[in-house]
């Protein structure tokens, strides 16, 4: 077993001071998302705030992913707080391997951000070029909703899912590295990666939507931190998957009545 030091005081965090702090964040995280929406900076979070074709930079493309993490504080993080309260068990109320553990986390979204972004450059450009698409506009946003709605059922979904409900096994089995650091780092990055395997559909299908859509944001992060965080959420899980794929299929069958989307 690793010997290490205790945490000096400056560096230890109280359970109600970590807790105040990260409920900070993500209300400041929210409201910033907030006033965005309110003055039609949301195309930041979309390909549309890289403007149009050839106008692509480096630093357009830095402002999106900065904005992309923001919405990942504001809509992730939140679903975290059972693993940093296990966490911070551990670690003796360490601030330090709490700002790790986090950053490997957010760094995971912010890099599914960036294919996200890819995917969804593609998926413009193909119906935009594409006259039979063009003709039929329902269908792109009914195929999303549909394999967004499927993929609620999925074994992928499920397992993903199981880690993110077991923070004290997940930290325990987790806890492993040369240094605390890289523990925290390692525990942070892997519970990413879990997150966004149990939750990719549902936010590419915002992503879709566009920008910083308040309604939808609030909709998809309510749904998503239930499904993880409580002990009923399997039924929000099938829930959310049965509306989504009857409202794809709806478009997709041309029924009258059914909105787009986007």
């Amino acid at each position: 077993m690793e010997a290490h030091a205790a945490p000096t005081v400056e560096d230890r965090l109280e359970p109600w001071v970590y807790g105040g702090v990260l409920a900070a964040l993500v209300a400041a995280a929210w409201a910033s998302l907030g006033l965005a929406d309110a003055l039609g900076a949301g195309a930041w979070l979309s390909h549309a705030g890289l403007g149009e074709t050839g106008a692509f930079s480096a630093t357009r493309l830095a402002t999106f992913l900065a904005a992309w993490t923001l919405m990942s504080v504001a809509m992730m993080l939140p679903s975290t707080f059972p693993l940093v309260r296990v966490f911070l068990t551990i670690t003796d109320g360490s601030g330090r391997l709490l700002a790790l553990l986090c950053a490997g986390y957010l760094g995971i979204w912010a890099l599914f951000g960036a294919a996200a972004l890819v995917v969804d450059l593609g998926l413009h450009r193909l119906a935009e070029g594409s006259a039979w698409l063009a003709a039929r506009p329902e269908r792109l946003p009914g195929a999303l909703l549909l394999g967004a709605g499927l993929f609620q059922f999925s074994p992928l979904k499920y397992s993903c899912l199981r880690q993110c409900r077991s923070p004290i096994g997940f930290v325990v089995q987790h806890w492993r590295g040369a240094s605390r650091g890289l523990r925290a780092l390692r525990v942070g990055t892997l519970h990413g990666v879990y997150c966004v395997g149990c939750c990719w559909a549902l936010m590419l299908l915002m992503f879709a939507v566009g920008g910083a859509n308040l309604g939808w944001m609030l909709a998809l992060a309510a749904a998503m931190f239930v499904e993880k965080a409580v002990a009923w959420g399997r039924r929000v899980t099938v829930g959310v998957g049965v509306v989504l794929a009857g409202w794809g299929l709806g478009l997709l069958a041309g029924a009258p009545g059914v909105p787009r989307p986007f």
